[in-house]
């Protein structure tokens, strides 16, 4: 089995991060990214998951990307819009986000899975899949000055 050193781990939290910090110039909302990976242990003779900081991930982990926000100003904000890029070395994991958005085109178009179609090399349209995914966003329709909260999806190392 393949294993990606912490360097595949900082770029996925790069990747993450770096956008989420662009959106913080635009309004008085703080975002701040992490990325965990979903670690099942054993304690006591039973398994249990646990969080911890991705030191090294190889394909099938399973990881957890959170954008914790909160609006900073003295006045409400509404309809503010967070976008995460899903990295390259992850693909959605299934049964996720259902009150996302999500885009398999780079941003360019957003829906639900379901509503979405990529073509493949052939020429041919079908259905997108989680694997398809290239972007997860929220609408954040109303944010009381002090309201916080956190935005998550999971994911699984390719």
């Amino acid at each position: 089995m393949k294993k990606i050193i912490l360097t595949a781990a900082t770029v996925l939290l790069a990747t993450f991060v770096a956008p989420v910090a662009a959106a913080q110039a635009a309004q008085p909302i703080e975002l701040k990214g992490q990325v965990q990976l979903d670690k099942i242990v054993v304690e006591n003779g039973h398994e249990k998951h646990v969080l911890v900081e991705p030191k090294v991930v190889v394909p099938g982990d399973k990881l957890i990307f959170a954008t914790a926000y909160r609006n900073t100003g003295s006045v409400a904000v509404s309809n503010f819009v967070v976008t995460n890029p899903i990295p390259a070395g992850v693909a959605l994991a299934q049964g996720e986000t259902p009150m996302a958005e999500i885009s398999v085109d780079g941003g360019k178009t957003w829906g639900k899975l379901v509503q979405l179609t990529v073509t493949g090399p052939d020429g041919a349209k079908r259905a997108a899949q989680n694997s398809d995914v290239t972007h997860i966003r929220w609408t954040l329709a109303q944010l009381a000055p002090g309201a916080s909260g956190t935005l998550s999806y999971r994911g699984v190392v390719r």
